[in-house]
């Protein structure tokens, strides 16, 4: 969690000021959406895209189902 907090506040809440705090939430929200969860998604699964590593994890069987 401190690492995430610390990336949050490198990325976006030291970029600039904000004038509103529904424009720093839309900046966090973007923020995770955008870079953080796509790079963890993507180490996490081999660098593969999230249709194509359930493809591989799912078994024929579990495909018949």
């Amino acid at each position: 969690m401190e690492s995430f907090s610390a990336l949050l506040q490198n990325h976006v809440l030291d970029r600039r000021t904000w004038p509103s705090r529904e424009e720093l939430r839309i900046a966090i929200v973007t923020w995770i959406e955008r870079t953080y969860h796509r790079r963890r998604r993507q180490t996490a699964l081999g660098r593969l895209t999230s249709i194509e590593h359930e493809a591989i994890m799912t078994t024929p069987a579990s495909q018949a189902a």
